[in-house]
């Protein structure tokens, strides 16, 4: 046993929480936010401005978002070289089998492939097959036997979802958006998931309300640790981010879980904020405002007459209540020392 923790330590392969549940986490987070959120922001942009070529660059980010996970798990893990560049493929496999659970595959799976390269690393003479190898066989291996698995656990989350929308809408409201929000900040794709579900209509509107809470609330309430950068790419980025943050003092999520409980329902039974778009726009809150491009862009291809009110019920969903809201409810948590200075302070 003291020879094996001795090979461990050698390796630098520490098998913790803290290695996995936070380093781990927090990388992959930044890994998602550098392919698959930038690429949608910059997407979205082109798609706006009708500029083609944003369009395409922003779709070639995206398509990395795999493979950018996996690497940024693997620099999180402290991997060398060869190790690192091999879980590019692993990334893929894993996001790809994975559906909707693409990124919880996709950390799970690459953790063990960056450590079973790790261990073979430099141990033989031939180590520039070797490594590679034994990193991408099991990464793969384990994607072909997990990540269909770990697709249908999170399309349970989807189906809950689902059963949530045959409330009536003020139940809905809570229901959809805070387990559309909660599905957003987790590493699994809440957008996959209502394109999936075909999440439109007032239980979209939910869903936007919702994922809106997470990220515009996470950004006002940590503004203090994370400055303006951290209010941008919360705000417009991902919640996601604070996932590290999250697994080290679960009360941080308290705040904008209860925003969004009252959000949702605003927006069924006040607003009736409707996503009438995409149904994966349901699932983007304000990534690349996309959220909000798509309940405009329902409102016009419906022929609706657009009202101050609508415009109103928009702004105060999306961007001011989640603010307010997350803001208050984070300051009674510090308050009561649930919250601690740098909890919420971004890597």
């Amino acid at each position: 046993m003291e020879a094996f923790r001795a090979f461990l330590k050698r390796k630098d392969i520490e098998i913790s929480l803290h290695r996995y549940g936070i380093d781990a986490l927090s990388a992959m987070a930044q890994g998602l936010f550098c392919s698959l959120l930038i690429g949608t922001i910059i997407n979205t942009l082109g798609q706006q401005l009708h500029i083609d070529y944003l369009t395409t660059i922003g779709g070639y980010a995206s398509a990395m978002s795999g493979p950018a996970m996996a690497v940024a798990i693997g620099y999180a893990l402290k991997c060398p070289p060869m190790v690192l560049f091999s879980l590019i493929a692993v990334g893929s496999a894993a996001n790809g089998l994975g559906g909707a659970g693409g990124p919880l595959a996709v950390l799970l799976i690459a953790i063990a492939a960056a450590e079973c390269g790790k261990a073979v690393s430099k141990e033989t003479k031939v180590d520039l097959l070797v490594t590679p190898a034994v990193t991408i066989f099991v990464g793969v291996a384990l994607s072909s036997l997990l990540a269909p698995a770990i697709g249908t656990a999170a399309s349970w989350l989807g189906k809950l979802i689902m059963m949530a929308t045959e409330l009536q809408p003020f139940l809905m409201g809570i229901a959809v958006s805070v387990l559309v929000g909660v599905a957003l900040t987790l590493p699994i794709s809440s957008a996959a998931i209502c394109a999936a579900l075909g999440l439109t209509g007032l239980a979209g509107g939910a869903a936007v309300a919702g994922c809106c809470a997470q990220m515009i609330g996470f950004a006002v309430m940590s503004f203090r640790e994370n400055r303006w950068g951290g209010l941008v790419s919360q705000g417009i980025g991902t919640s996601m981010l604070q996932m590290g943050n999250i697994v080290r003092n679960p009360k941080i999520w308290i705040a904008p879980t209860l925003a969004s409980a009252i959000t949702g329902p605003l927006a069924t039974c006040v607003f009736h904020l409707e996503m009438n778009g995409a149904p994966i726009s349901s699932g983007m809150g304000t990534c690349g405002l996309v959220g909000q491009i798509g309940v405009y862009t329902g409102w016009v291809n419906s022929g609706k007459a657009i009202t101050a009110f609508d415009w109103m019920g928009l702004l105060l969903i999306c961007f001011i209540l989640p603010g307010v809201l997350t803001w208050a409810f984070g300051l009674a948590e510090r308050k009561l020392g649930w919250i601690k200075e740098g909890d919420l302070k971004l890597d």
